[in-house]
């Protein structure tokens, strides 16, 4: 069992920068692959990044490549997320996952795949 408790959204101007982070509970947190998606007002929930449980990997959608940076501390059970350059569209509710999953990307892109969730955090960025 894991618990995932979001922090550190907010509003920003275009082209400034937050920082996300995803504190973890539960002892197994380093077996579990991460990942950040977000849902905007009206849409389905969509794929933002995603890291291996080792860290080592990672993988992130087109819509926010060169921007965002996923990390992970295994030592402290958390996910950060950095994101930059933030653009209009980015505002959305963003919500921490995790689950055991293969490196398979049609598999970390797909929000069923993922076994445990946050409460999520707003960002909303203004222009």
């Amino acid at each position: 069992q894991v618990q995932l408790v979001e922090s550190g959204g907010g509003l920003v101007q275009a082209g400034g920068s937050l920082r996300l982070s995803c504190a973890a509970s539960g002892h197994t947190f380093s077996s579990y692959t991460m990942g950040w998606f977000r849902q905007a007002p009206g849409k389905e929930r969509e794929f933002v990044a995603t890291i291996h449980w080792s860290g080592g990997r990672t993988y992130y959608a087109d819509s926010v490549k060169g921007r965002f940076t996923i990390s992970r501390d295994n030592a402290k059970n958390t996910v950060a997320l950095q994101m930059n350059n933030l653009k209009l569209e980015d505002t959305a509710v963003y919500y921490c996952a995790a689950g055991i999953l293969p490196w398979n990307i049609i598999v970390l892109v797909t929000t069923s795949k993922y076994n445990y969730w946050g409460q999520g955090t707003q960002v909303t960025v203004s222009s």
